[in-house]
Order: C-alpha cells, then structure tokens, then sequence
C-alpha cells in the first residue's frame, strides 16, 4: 500500500509538471530595436539640452561649479530613470587634481550602466563630454549647446531607451556603459583617466560610439538645399575594425538613411579630427570606435553656440542612428572583429 500511494503521487507529480508552460526566453535577435529607437524624443532632448546649455551651469568649465551642477543633474536623471549607476554604488568617477597636474581643480566622470543579458562582462561603451569652457574674462558665458550638450542628451536618452528595452525584457546581450566624461576641453584627460583607470577591463571593451557636436549643420552643408542636410560624420570607422564599418552602413541603410559623410575619416585629412575627440583613447587601445560629429560652425567655442540653434529634429535622427549601431554592437553573437593594425 505505501508502494502504491507512493507511485501515484509521483504520476500526479510528473503530470502537473508536465502542463506546467514552458518559461520562455526572447531572442534579442529577434526583437525590433525600433520602438526603442523611437522612445528618443524631441521634446525632451530640447528639455534636457535647454537646461543643461543654460546659464545656471556656467560653462560646465572644468572643475567649477557649473560643472560639478551639471554631474549632479546627470545623476539625478538616472536615478529618478531607474538606471543603475556605472562606478559601484557610485554615478562619480572621482578625478583628482594632481592627474591635471594641479592646473584645474578636482572633476568627475559620469556612469551610468545596464547589464547585459547573456554577455554582461563585455562592454559597449558610449561616450560624449559633458565639460565646455565656461565664462570668459568679460564674464560671456559659453554655453556649448552643440559641443557638447548635444552630445550630452544623445547620451541621456539612448540609456533610457536600453533600459526601456530591459525593463520589457529585451535588454541588450552585452552591458551598456553610458560614460559621460570631464575635460575633453582641457585635451581628451577625461576619457584618459578613464582608459588608464578603466571600471570595466578595457580587454573586455568590445566598442567605443563617441559622439561630439551632432546637433547643427556645418558650413559645408548649410549652402545646400534643406533636403540635402541630412547627414553626418563617421569618423575612424574602419581604422580598427571593418566590420563596425559594415556594421554602421548596415544599419544607416536599414532604418535612418542618414548621408554618411566620410570626409574627416581620411588618412590625411588636415585638422586630424580622429585625434581630437574622446574615441582616441579608446581607439589608442585597439578598442573599434566611432567618432560622430555633424561638423564646425560660425559659433563653434562661442558663448553663441546655444540651445535655440540646434536642429532637434536632425539630433534625434542621429542618436537614433548611434543607438541601432548600438543595439546591433550589443546584440550581434560575435565581438567586433578587429582586423586592422592601429597606428
């Protein structure tokens, strides 16, 4: 009798779990990365641009005030958005004065983060500095809208965007880290703390998506009819790997048809833009990166490179681009391939 009841409780057993569903896992490969794109917002890059671009951050120059205002409201966004921080328990990177040989005081990187789903050690990181050159001598306050508050809310609204994706369980594959860096003003010394004092092993770094200046149109551009504006700098797509080169045309032609615009990507291009963002110190350390950049302006490092100049409709069209190269980065099975031998 004890076999017997024994026995019966264990076919009851197998067939309740049996009937059981079946937990599911989404294939990221799968899922569109367009609604996610989407979720990138005019209004509310205007509304994060027009803050931070205004006078109460003085500049951000680095070290001062405006600045350590701005890190603040870099970390409250992320905090009230549910996005964990990039450094610990910490949104800070401390930087400390004697790394800028005492010439500027004590600064900070940003760090926001989302783990990725089935490869979290490895890295996407997404850079743009958020430091300009604060007021002059006459006390005119240089806002930097477009360099690099443009930069600066791309950032803001893609980490929104993955996180949106991981709350609805399609999370990227491989960790996002959103690096929003401190004195790329004073010579690129924000991303280079970072690379020589990286939180994530830079061998675990799969890709760098650096992104300064995207929210105008250039000179080389503006003469031409409107329908013909819609473009936008790759810089240093294929100096490390070509298939992020591929990578990018892919998916340019698969959902934004953005012109891309190879012109500062050249060997011998005269002002050496490749040298002159934040991407380099990744790029130094073999790291495939892309430097975005919709070009120089009559108010380039002027205190008139403010918010009412930048064309929100183009900023969004070219965070969405840098997001679905993004996406795809974080997504794809394999690593970027890196096939080309640094200089």
């Amino acid at each position: 009798m004890k076999n017997t009841v024994s026995i019966a409780l264990l076919s009851i057993l197998l067939i309740a779990c049996s009937s059981q569903p079946k937990e599911t896992t989404k294939n990221t490969a799968d899922v569109s990365p367009t609604p996610y794109a989407e979720s990138i917002q005019i209004n509310e890059l205007q509304e994060y641009l027009f803050e931070i671009s205004s006078d109460a951050y003085q500049g951000r120059d680095t070290g001062e005030e405006g600045q350590k205002k701005a890190a603040q409201f870099l970390k409250n966004y992320y905090v009230e958005n549910g996005i964990a921080p990039g450094n610990a328990n910490s949104y800070f990177q401390e930087i400390p004065s004697s790394f800028f040989n005492e010439r500027f005081p004590d600064s900070e990187n940003v760090l926001a983060f989302i783990e990725g789903s089935e490869k979290p050690e490895e890295i996407v990181v997404l850079t743009a500095h958020y430091d300009h050159v604060g007021v002059d001598e006459d006390g005119n306050i240089y806002n930097g809208a477009d360099d690099d508050g443009s930069g600066t809310v791309a950032l803001m609204e893609m980490a929104e965007a993955f996180q949106l994706a991981k709350n609805e369980g399609n999370g990227p594959k491989r960790s996002i880290l959103i690096l929003h860096v401190t004195a790329e003003e004073k010579g690129l010394l924000g991303s280079k703390f970072y690379t020589e004092n990286p939180i994530y092993p830079l061998e675990n770094t799969v890709n760098n998506l650096n992104i300064d200046m995207i929210g105008r149109v250039d000179t080389n551009y503006s003469t031409k009819p409107e329908n013909e504006q819609d473009y936008i700098y790759l810089i240093g797509t294929a100096r490390i790997s070509s298939e992020l080169h591929d990578l990018a045309l892919k998916q340019n032609q698969t959902y934004t048809n953005l012109e891309l615009d190879f012109t500062y990507n050249a060997e011998d291009e005269p002002m050496r833009l490749y040298y002159r963002s934040d991407h380099y110190n990744f790029a130094k350390n073999n790291i495939p990166s892309i430097f975005f950049f919709s070009g120089l302006h009559e108010d380039y490092h002027q205190p008139t490179d403010t918010a009412d100049k930048i064309d929100f409709e183009l900023l969004q069209k070219r965070t969405q681009l840098v997001f679905y190269i993004a996406w795809e980065v974080a997504n794809r099975e394999e690593r970027l391939v890196v096939d080309v031998a640094i200089e």
